[in-house]
């Protein structure tokens, strides 16, 4: 996979911003289908930094009611990267 086509964009929340000063972790949406080492070198060749580790989740859609009945979004894959020594992602 190509790696813009494994990270779909990145995750700008308080969380993510907080992890970001403290720990050196950023937030991204990735593809369902990508893992753990297609995303590290996703990172590292966009951003033209050092991974240290990746964490995923699979976060589940959620359920609503519209007009025509009960609804869900679409699951969709999340992972948190966190950089190796003093490394920065400009985000902002």
């Amino acid at each position: 996979m190509e790696p813009t086509t494994v990270i779909k964009k990145p995750l700008v929340t308080e969380k993510s911003a907080w992890e970001t000063e403290a720990r050196n972790r950023y937030s991204f949406e990735v593809d369902m289908r990508a893992r753990k080492p297609q995303i590290k070198a996703a990172v590292e060749k966009i951003y033209g930094v050092k991974v240290a580790r990746v964490s995923t989740q699979i976060r589940k859609g959620q359920y609503f009611r519209t007009k025509f009945g009960p609804a869900k979004t679409s699951n969709w894959k999340r992972a948190t990267v966190q950089l190796a020594g003093d490394d920065r992602i400009d985000l902002f």
